[in-house]
């Protein structure tokens, strides 16, 4: 997206101290925001239930780097409840599918819930994250039902061809 000219803007809400999740983040968009923004929460433990995080603020600091962007790109976390979360920033959500055992079942649960809240769905991207993937392309889109954007290696850039989907 920054080849193409694009301003992105990316957040990590939340995370922990260890994480370097948000920094790789500003790294690969070359964002020059302060963390804090980036990531409003970093926190030495997940939070409990109780202690959960501020969307109002979340929602403050998302708004302030879109004010500066072309695009935003919001990585979720296991610490706050995406769907809430993407209905607040109001966001198309682009689900990433770990390819591992199970993996349809949990992107089928994961596309659903987003209906059921009324989200928008980009679609799905399929992560070969384990050496050997559980599924392939084709068995995945006869099992999922959104629309299928592309395949990535983890930790390795999107293709130019995924990112044509997503602009």
């Amino acid at each position: 997206m920054r080849a193409r000219g694009l301003r992105v803007g990316v957040m990590k809400p939340i995370d922990t101290l260890e994480s370097k999740d948000a920094q790789a983040l500003a790294l690969a968009v070359g964002s020059t925001m302060p963390m804090d923004l980036i990531c409003p929460y970093r926190l030495s433990s997940p939070p409990a239930s109780a202690d959960a995080p501020d969307l109002t603020h979340i929602a403050k600091c998302f708004n302030e780097i879109a004010a500066q962007s072309d695009v935003m790109l919001v990585e979720s976390a296991d610490t706050i409840d995406f769907a809430d979360l993407s209905a607040t920033l109001d966001l198309e959500v682009i689900v990433i599918v770990g390819n591992r055992p199970g993996c349809a079942d949990t992107a089928t649960l994961t596309i659903q819930r987003c209906e059921d809240r009324g989200l928008k769905i980009a679609g799905y991207i399929l992560c070969d994250c384990d050496p050997t993937p559980a599924v392939d392309d084709e068995s995945l889109q006869q099992i999922i039902r959104a629309p299928y954007i592309g395949r990535m290696r983890h930790r390795e850039p999107l293709a130019r061809t995924i990112v044509e989907k997503l602009v």
